[in-house]
């Protein structure tokens, strides 16, 4: 009875530890979002929303499935998943005891005395087993599985980047390359002015300047045509970056309203409080549980350290005898390590830990708010696209229309060349800047998918 009570009483202990119990923190953000009333037309928590719902292009779908394929960040960061779960391993191996076995023979003798023997031995035993009365391990492999976690929800923040990349990527190829054949319509237009500005001038009906400025703008248009043709070269070379392997020219956009077509709306209803599956913010709390871990080992090594030992074995001069009742032998311990002055080594060490976690704690919070920054950003912006879109739309159709009428007038007499000239000028700005406010809408749609850290289903 008393060995039964003693060993319940060794259980017990074994099942204590040291660790705080961990409560997840209050995000410190606003209940909802900052947005326009407009954006808000529920208060419903937002429905699940992946990049298969934000990139509905099927073109721009293979890019990210190619790059989700070949890409070496992510094949980095699956290599880090790995270390991190034989981290893992390694550390909870340390809850079993460790069991080894040897066996050995040795043949003896010598000229001078002609001795001569054999020994032959077989043994196994435990070398030193920490009894983990108060949970110094466990917390220790606690730390551990929740790194290993942490390294998971890492693995997701680059994916969701990558995703995000690849679609900033072939939106900016989309509008580079409507920005080249502006320029290519540009240098068309301007050589055909050129054209007829040097008859008017060799018949003397115009001055010599206006064939002047048509060259400016023909040479700034043909510079323009130069610059953009190395852009879209370089947006390809990113996006084989990204995809890992050369991209199939049937998947790249002819242009940015091609590129923008099928990226998909925003849901109604967003919630702050899906930010908590962020993966960054996923990421900041595995670290804060991990710090949380960390003082429960730091306490239970203020108290004795119990390790037990045991080994068994059977040792003969004859391999026949090896085995019998004589030859068998055994033996068990028990050790206690405890520091009886280390100058306050182990308070020190708990103050360590709960300072790491207090600064883990804040690590937390300011990932929620910086993901709640993000979002808020983006809706802000998001806001005022549309107004910014339509005013461009209108700024180009009245730029077109005014250049057409000048032309006419200076084709009639009616007017000078400067005054057509200046409407195209007028002109080429506006296609410039309606094709990048069309991109930055795009692209506003993409970093709303990014910041809210959406579902990315197949991981």
């Amino acid at each position: 009875m008393k060995r039964a009570a003693l060993l319940i009483a060794v259980s017990a202990l074994a099942a204590c530890s040291m660790q705080p119990p961990y409560q997840r923190p209050l995000p410190a953000i606003p209940a909802a979002w900052p947005a326009d009333p407009a954006l808000r037309q529920s208060e419903a928590t937002l429905p699940g929303y992946d990049w298969h719902a934000a990139l509905a292009d099927p073109r721009l779908q293979r890019l990210v499935d190619q790059a989700l394929a070949h890409n070496q960040d992510i094949a980095a960061a699956l290599a880090n998943i790995a270390a991190a779960r034989a981290n893992y391993r390694v550390q909870r191996a340390a809850l079993f005891p460790e069991v080894d076995g040897s066996a050995s023979y040795t043949r003896s003798g010598g000229d001078a005395a002609r001795v001569q023997g054999d020994s032959f031995a077989v043994g196994g035993g435990i070398p030193a087993y920490e009894l983990d009365l108060f949970g110094r391990v466990r917390s220790l492999t606690d730390v551990q599985r929740q790194r290993f976690l942490g390294s998971v929800a890492t693995a997701r923040a680059t994916r969701l980047a990558l995703v995000a990349s690849v679609a900033e990527a072939w939106i900016t190829l989309g509008v580079d390359r409507t920005l080249l054949a502006i320029a290519q319509d540009t240098a068309r237009t301007a050589g055909e002015q050129v054209t007829l500005t040097t008859r008017r001038v060799t018949g003397g009906i115009a001055p010599l300047s206006d064939q002047r400025q048509a060259e400016i703008v023909l040479a700034t248009a043909q510079a323009d045509i130069a610059r953009q043709t190395t852009l879209v070269a370089q947006d390809i070379n990113a996006l084989r970056l990204l995809a890992g392997s050369e991209p199939a020219p049937a998947d790249l956009p002819a242009g940015v309203e091609d590129a923008a077509a099928r990226l998909g709306e925003v849901p109604a209803g967003l919630d702050s409080a899906l930010l908590l599956r962020r993966p960054d913010v996923v990421a900041a709390e595995y670290a804060l549980k991990a710090a949380n871990a960390q003082i429960g080992a730091a306490r239970a090594a203020l108290f004795p350290k119990i390790s037990l030992t045991a080994a068994v074995g059977v040792a003969s001069t004859a391999l026949s005898s090896l085995f019998t009742a004589g030859a068998f032998s055994w033996s068990a311990g028990a050790s206690a390590d405890y520091p009886i002055f280390s100058a306050g080594k182990g308070k020190a060490g708990v103050a360590l830990a709960r300072a790491q976690r207090d600064a883990a704690l804040a690590q937390y919070q300011k990932a929620i708010q910086s993901a709640f920054r993000d979002v808020a950003n983006t809706l802000a912006r998001r806001a005022t696209i549309d107004a910014e879109r339509a005013a461009t739309r209108h700024g180009l159709a009245a730029a077109a229309d005014n250049a057409r009428l000048a032309g006419q007038r200076y084709s009639g007499g009616i007017a000078s060349y400067l005054d057509s000239l200046t409407a195209q000028q007028a002109l080429y700005t506006a296609r410039r800047t309606a094709a990048n406010t069309e991109a930055a809408r795009a692209i506003n749609l993409v970093e709303l998918y990014r910041s809210l850290g959406a579902d990315t289903p197949g991981e």
